[in-house]
């Protein structure tokens, strides 16, 4: 994709849609990245709430991507996304190591209401996290969520990547675990890992759910997300464990066009 209109230029705003500038950009990983936002009257969002994204090249092609917002609700104009690189995808690539920044891109939202955690709803209710990948940008809006309000409800994260290099977060993860104050995690891979590694690489085990999440008879809140097959599969697991299906809430993401 071409280097879309900047700020000042012709730019045609459609209904529903506003302007952002991208003022910075961090390395999460080899193939990802979190672009900060700075979305003037942004009206405030849950975590687990996504914004959709909308580039415009020079020759006017449009080109329209959704992505989970990885950032705290704090009442500023700035959001962040956490953008995984798809090899032979059309605009996250250009996101990820192009995107200048000072450059315009429309956003529309927030967007969302079933995937999100409400601490003044579910206070002291545990949480269980499951994320495939970069499934995991809006479960770490959750956890920093958390983190900000001072709150300590019990909650569980379970990572699944497929290598080390793949992994977003892991420092800030590794802090949130050291705090002590009721935040546990893991992270398994599925094709690589190191010669240490007390697992090997495979996926996701019924076994190691039932031993790493919560059981059903705490009635916890379960947030899955990840590409189709994570889902369907962990979701299956934990229905299978007894867990109310009610209970359960998943975001999927697919090839899209990257």
């Amino acid at each position: 994709m071409t280097e879309p209109a900047r700020l000042g230029g012709r730019y045609a705003v459609r209904s529903g849609w506003q302007l952002a500038t991208l003022v910075d950009r961090r390395r999460e990983s080899a193939s990802a990245a979190t672009l900060v936002l700075d979305v003037p009257g942004w009206p405030g969002h849950q975590p687990g709430q996504h914004v959709d994204l909308r580039l415009t090249a020079a020759d006017g092609y449009t080109a329209e991507r959704s992505y989970s917002l990885a950032s705290v609700p704090e009442g500023s104009n700035r959001i962040e996304v956490t953008v995984q690189r798809v090899a032979d995808g059309e605009v996250s690539p250009y996101l990820v190591g192009d995107f200048p920044v000072g450059s315009a891109v429309e956003v529309r939202g927030p967007v969302g209401g079933w995937f999100v955690w409400d601490p003044a709803r579910d206070a002291g209710t545990p949480v269980l996290l499951l994320a495939g990948g970069s499934g995991l940008v809006p479960l770490m809006a959750m956890a920093r969520a958390r983190r900000r309000a001072g709150d300590r409800t019990p909650f569980r994260l379970i990572c699944s990547v497929r290598t080390a290099e793949d992994q977003l977060y892991p420092d800030e993860i590794a802090a949130l675990v050291a705090r002590g104050d009721g935040f546990e995690a893991r992270t398994i891979f599925t094709r690589a890992v190191s010669l240490t590694a007390l697992r090997g690489p495979r996926r996701l085990t019924d076994s190691e759910l039932a031993a790493w999440g919560w059981p059903p008879e705490l009635a916890p809140r379960v947030y899955v997300c990840g590409p189709t097959g994570f889902v369907e599969a962990v979701s299956r697991m934990l229905v299978a464990q007894g867990h109310d299906p009610a209970h359960v809430r998943t975001e999927r993401f697919g090839p899209g066009g990257g």
